[in-house]
This record gives C-alpha cells, structure tokens and sequence, in this order.
C-alpha cells in the first residue's frame, strides 16, 4: 500500500471514538497520530479501552497538541455544537486536510432546520459544503469531499431501508411511523441515570417519543429521495442491550407489491453496496434483520415483510450503532475519499453464537 494515511481522532476517549480508534489501528492504510481527550491527557489509552491492551501505547493528549499540517484527516467525536469550531478552523487554515464529523453539526443542510432541532450554528456558510456520509447512497459525492457529516446511528438503521422504497414512488409519503429499539452505548460513556444498571436492567422505555432531533436527518435524505416533501413519525426506544438498533417502518403502499419485486428493489440498489445485506428468509430462526447477528461488524441487514390485509409494507433495518452507526461508518467513508477500497479495515463477520 502506498504511503499511510495520517490521521487524528478529537474525543477519543468516548465510546464512539473508542470503537472507531479500534478499528484505525486494525486499518493497514492508517497511522494515528493524535487521540485527543481533555479529561484523560497523559492517561494512556488502554486504561479507557482494556480491549486494545497489546495494540497500542498511545496516551491521550490535549487536543492543543495536534498538528493539522501532520494530518491528511481529523475525525470529529465531539458532541453537536463543539464541532463547529474544529471544522470552521481546519477548513479555512489547511486546504489539504479532510474532516470527517461524527457530531450531527453539519449533517443538516438548511441553516433554520438544524437550529430548529439543535443549537445556533456559527458556521452555516459550510453546511453546504457538507456531503451526508451515507455511502450507499452518496458514494461519489464522498470521494471528492472535504467535509463529510456522518449520520447518526438512528437515521442510518432507518434511511437504508426506506430510501429504495421511497425513490421508486411504492408508498404513501404522508404516512410512514418509525419505530426503534436501540442499546445503551448509544447514551455515551458519560454517566447518565437513564443508563445506570440497576435503572437500565429489563426495560423497554420510550424516549423522545415524538419530535426527536434524528427526524431531521431522516427527512432530508428521503425527501431528496422523493423529490418532494416526506414527513415521517418516529419514536425510538431504549432496550435492555448494549449494542445495536432494530428498526421497525410501517408504511402503506399505493400500489400492489410482491416479494419479488421488493428483490428487484433492494438488489438494484445495493448490488454494489457491500455492506448492506437483505434478510428474508423463511427456512432459518434468523429469519429478518437482526442486531444480534451484525454485532461487531459494518453491516447494515434490511428485510420487509408485506402485510396484504392493511396495504401495508413492514421494513427492517438492524445495524450495530457504534460502528455502521458511526466509526465503521466513518471509516468507510474515509476509504472513498483517500480512493481505498470501502471494505478495508472494516471486511470481517459477526460472532456466532454471542
């Protein structure tokens, strides 16, 4: 391989950057040279993350002590508003470096939408500039990016499913409901009642049951899709798991569809999207997506089954959220903009049984 990509990671020390350090270090075409963590600068690495005992030395430093001009690329693991300023910075001061964010301040394109679900936006002349880090969908967008804005976890479980189906005109656009079950890594490694064991242990619990910032996300992306205005109701759920969303879409179609034309659909738009997998099978347990079995892993499983006495159509996503809902994600989006193949670094199965 040629000469190694450089690359530093701010906010490490969570566990979005803590997975996606995992995965760089395993990656033959990187080499990291910062992981930044105000709270933990000159703790080492493997004090935080007892998994990469024997992978790394490294210690977590100050963010002061990157040098972008060092740099092909930063990853931004920095909550939403924190990351304005990195971007605004690196963009304007290093026209070579490649930013890759992973906080939601730029995966909004219209300045009012985003402040409307977040926070005031310094920067809004580069929401525009933004590429949304969907590769199966914005591919050739990404490799030519210098900024690309990584979706989150929830929009990703639910816009890979729906995006086939919304583009090909099969469904009524004013009524889709959204319904997710995701674990508790999605809370992050700060300490939060809602994800304190004894609290966590055995619930399903309804949070942000309307109104939930991802919807922006979510609308965006199948709106472009559609070529009109698509409005979806979506509720998440908090489950007693620690990896993984489930998502389940019930949508009502406007036309018949048959299994074999959902086939079509799927195979001709991710024929060429290795990382996406369509389940439906009905001579096995593992029958429809599930998060169990992409666990550890990049893959994002979609499946349907039609209900013909509602008109309706039930679709599935199941992805682990710390990676193809964030560091794998973002890693594969860095393999398009540095012309590597999207697998590298990230090509390997699940555990069976786990």
């Amino acid at each position: 391989m040629a000469q190694k990509i450089r690359a530093s990671i701010i906010g490490a020390s969570g566990y979005t950057g803590g997975d996606l350090m995992r995965i760089l270090l395993m990656h033959e075409g990187v080499e990291l040279k910062c992981l930044t963590s105000e709270r933990f600068a000159g703790v080492p690495v493997t004090k935080l993350n007892p998994n990469l005992r024997g992978f790394t030395q490294a210690t977590f430093v100050s963010v002061t002590e990157i040098k972008p001009q060092e740099n092909d690329v930063v990853f931004l693991c920095v909550p939403h508003e924190k990351a304005q300023d990195y971007v605004a910075d690196y963009m304007k001061n290093y026209p070579h470096l490649k930013i890759i964010d992973l906080s939601a301040d730029f995966r909004i394109h219209d300045q009012k939408t985003y402040e409307h679900y977040y926070c005031a936006h310094r920067h809004p002349q580069l929401l525009k500039e933004a590429v949304y880090g969907l590769p199966e969908i914005h591919r050739e967008q990404i490799r030519s990016a210098r900024l690309v804005a990584c979706p989150g976890c929830l929009p990703t479980s639910t816009i890979l499913p729906l995006y086939p189906i919304v583009k090909a005109g099969l469904i009524d656009l004013s009524h889709i409901v959204i319904d997710s079950k995701i674990g508790s890594a999605a809370a992050g490694a700060s300490f939060d009642i809602s994800t304190h064991h004894p609290e966590r242990q055995g619930v399903v619990r309804a949070y942000k049951p309307s109104g939930h910032r991802h919807i922006a996300e979510m609308e965006q992306e199948l709106s472009e899709a559609a070529g009109t205005q698509v409005k979806v109701s979506f509720s998440p759920h908090g489950v007693e798991m620690v990896r993984g969303i489930f998502t389940t879409v019930h949508a009502f179609l406007n036309r018949p569809v048959k299994d074999v034309d959902m086939w079509k659909l799927y195979r001709g738009a991710y024929g060429n999207s290795p990382f996406v997998r369509i389940i439906k099978d009905k001579e096995t347990l593992y029958r429809y997506p599930e998060p169990k079995m992409v666990a550890g892993t990049n893959f994002a499983d979609i499946g349907w089954e039609i209900d013909e006495h509602a008109n309706r159509i039930v679709l599935m996503g199941a992805i682990d959220n710390l990676i193809k809902g964030s560091g794998g994600q973002a890693t594969q989006c860095m393999n398009l903009m540095f012309g590597l193949d999207e697998k590298t670094g990230l090509w390997q199965p699940g555990l069976h049984p786990y």
